[in-house]
């Protein structure tokens, strides 16, 4: 590890308050983003970004229940400013082998003038690609619980500036929805905005607010003080906290003794849309690996039985079935999906034993011998119940099991996240890789516990089996969206690819984009555990399954070529030496250029899958000799892809 500390101390405390300076500018390392705080009147910060002011004077603070607000009428007593530039190998490569971590910190410590003389400390960071800023909350003179009412930071941007806003409606959902393209103004006071919250302020200023590293804190969510869609020049974004279970929307959201670190919120920073995708300021946000050993924690693909593509047979055969098709294509997992131990979600569920027609040690042992380990579902209601985790997760770890997908949980207050937390550090000490789904988005927790490897919290494939929401324009705007945030267990792959005007929702599924378009979502989609979705009959000697055949699914480099939100992607990726690229659009049939002069010199062969217009399960697939000097034209199809893989020749 590359590791180098600068620090600065630049202040002490100061007896005499008002002569300390109350406005603060901290610059990125390249000196392209500012964060300003001002304390005159009332604590508030701004952003700028390349000259152009990204966030406008906003505001920070905290009410409390029972307590006054805080966040006015304070004095910053000392502020200490902090650099650091080094470099770290995750364990789980979501983007890139190495990651850069570089920033300028700055530390206000705050007291208030009179009252309570409650204190508080802010952090703020400036990197390359965004900024952050976090609380310190302290225990107050009444002994116990201090409760947080509503958290007063905002994000004041202009109105008119494009936004794409997934409003969940709820703070007790499976965040599972579109990211529709308005106009900030028609975020309300009614809107639960999801993160993270993309915002093109003009051609080269893309902002993305979300947070990271959610420790004993609700998730929050984005809305305004407006009541409605009226023309302004400013909107205030307000924080919106998940409410504790029993606790209205103005009710309690958070309960802490003393020393309470919030989430960090992020806005992240770029001249195009592409740039956040290869942002790792999300898990830069977190703490280093807290694992002693990592070395059992093994991404890769699976299966999924047949819950996808047919009803449930939760039967020998079928299980079996899927596990062969894992061999067959070089996956090393196969996911054993719900009613592997009957009844759930109900008192008597046990999660320790299989249902009667399941035979696990004849199970575990086929798949063994095809070198391959599976996975469990399990129901949220049936871990917790009576710590059944604590039971089931050695008995898991004894048989064999690679890991667990716990599934709906649809919250993510300060309760929720806390669970989280507690399964991912009981299933990392019997080495057992999770994945959530009815889940929140991720927050870069994969850096500390990496066998918190996906999760889902995304509008998924699987919706293709009772809707028609699964659209060409929804899969080209999730990876400048959700994907922000971190891994999105989409489960990819339908192969009964059909066109939108004769696309049926029901069982055998279809999907309406093209074979090449799904083949795509495999590059483009993050996911180091990436779940296939379809059924064997409909991959096994089909068209594009031979590029599936031993997919990666991290990477060593990432790089987003082009690309804008609901239009169209296309991005290269790298494993070891080969390159890997793919391509999406919309409803819309384009032409894209492709540069290889991200190539290193030399002589490389380039295997391409290209649609074949108005075929879409029929995708051609060529060769031929390219070097970093090569152009291609990719010519997509309406809801079409393109992928390649680029090998060296040596």
């Amino acid at each position: 590890m590359n590791l180098k500390f600068y620090y600065i101390l630049s202040a002490v405390v100061l007896l005499a308050a008002p002569s300390f300076a109350q406005t603060f500018k901290l610059v990125s390392p390249d000196k392209k983003n500012v964060v300003e705080i001002n304390n005159t009147n009332s604590l508030q910060y701004s952003v700028s970004s390349n000259g152009l002011t990204v966030i406008h004077p906003s505001s920070l603070g905290f009410e409390f229940k029972d307590e006054p607000a805080i966040g006015t009428d304070m004095t910053i007593t000392s502020h200490a400013e902090h650099s650091v530039n080094q470099t770290w190998t995750p364990v789980v490569k979501t983007k890139h082998s190495t990651v850069v971590d570089s920033y300028n910190e700055l530390k206000l410590s705050l007291a208030e003038k009179s009252g309570p003389m409650r204190r508080m400390n802010i952090w703020f960071r400036a990197y390359n690609d965004g900024i952050a800023f976090r609380y310190q909350l302290f225990g107050a003179d009444k002994i116990g619980d201090r409760e947080i009412i509503r958290e007063l930071t905002t994000f004041s941007l202009l109105a008119k500036a494009k936004t794409w806003v997934a409003d969940y409606g709820s703070y007790t959902s499976s965040q599972e929805t579109e990211f529709q393209p308005k106009n900030l103004n028609h975020i309300t006071t009614k809107t639960i905005a999801g993160l993270p919250l993309l915002v093109e302020l003009d051609q080269n200023h893309y902002t993305a607010i979300t947070e990271a590293n959610i420790d004993n804190y609700p998730g929050f969510y984005i809305g305004s003080l407006k009541t409605d869609t009226g023309a302004t020049d400013k909107i205030d974004l307000v924080t919106k906290l998940s409410p504790l279970p029993g606790e209205s929307e103005t009710g309690v959201k958070a309960r802490f003794t003393n020393d309470l670190l919030t989430p960090w919120r992020v806005v992240m920073l770029a001249s195009s849309p592409g740039k956040l995708i290869e942002s790792e300021l999300i898990q830069n946000l977190n703490p280093p690996c807290a694992l002693k050993d990592a070395s059992w924690i093994k991404p890769g693909m699976s299966t999924w039985d047949n819950w996808w593509s047919g009803e449930v047979k939760m039967d020998m055969p079928t299980i079996k079935k899927y596990i062969d098709l894992a061999s067959a294509q070089h996956w090393p997992y196969m996911l054993i999906d719900w009613q592997w131990y009957g009844p759930f979600n109900k008192p008597e569920a046990d999660v320790t034993k299989p249902a009667p027609q399941l035979n696990m040690p004849e199970i575990l042992a086929y798949a063994k011998a095809k070198k391959v380990k599976c996975w469990l579902w399990l129901y949220s209601s049936d871990v917790n119940r009576n710590d059944n985790f604590e039971k089931a997760f050695p008995i898991y770890e004894q048989w064999g099991i690679a890991g667990v997908k716990i599934d709906f949980m649809d919250r993510d207050d300060q309760q929720m996240v806390n669970w989280y937390r507690c399964i991912i550090k009981t299933a990392a000490q019997y080495h057992l890789l999770v994945d959530f789904h009815g889940a929140f988005k991720p927050d870069g927790i994969i850096r500390t516990y990496p066998n918190m490897i996906t999760r889902e919290g995304v509008l998924g494939e699987e919706y293709s089996k009772f809707s028609t929401r699964i659209t060409a324009g929804h899969n080209t705007t999730l990876p400048f969206t959700r994907m922000l945030a971190g891994p999105m267990d989409y489960t990819p792959g339908g192969f009964l690819n059909v066109k939108k005007d004769v696309f049926r929702k029901g069982s055998p599924t279809e999907v309406m984009n093209s074979r090449c378009a799904e083949l795509a979502k495999f590059v483009i989609y993050e996911s180091p555990f990436t779940v296939y979705c379809d059924a064997p009959e409909h991959i096994l000697g089909k068209p594009g399954a031979d590029f599936l055949i031993n997919m990666p699914t991290v990477w060593d480099d990432t790089k987003v070529l082009s690309g804008y939100p609901g239009q169209y992607i296309i991005i290269a990726k790298r494993s070891g030496k080969d390159w890997y690229i793919g391509a999406m659009t919309n409803d819309t049939e384009r032409t894209l250029q492709l540069k290889l002069d991200f190539l290193p010199s030399g002589k490389y062969t380039l295997s391409s899958w290209a649609d074949v217009l108005s075929a879409p399960q029929s995708p051609t697939r060529s060769k031929k000799a390219v070097s970093a000097n090569s152009v291609i034209n990719i010519r997509l199809d309406t809801a079409g892809g393109w992928v390649a893989k680029i090998m060296a020749n040596n």
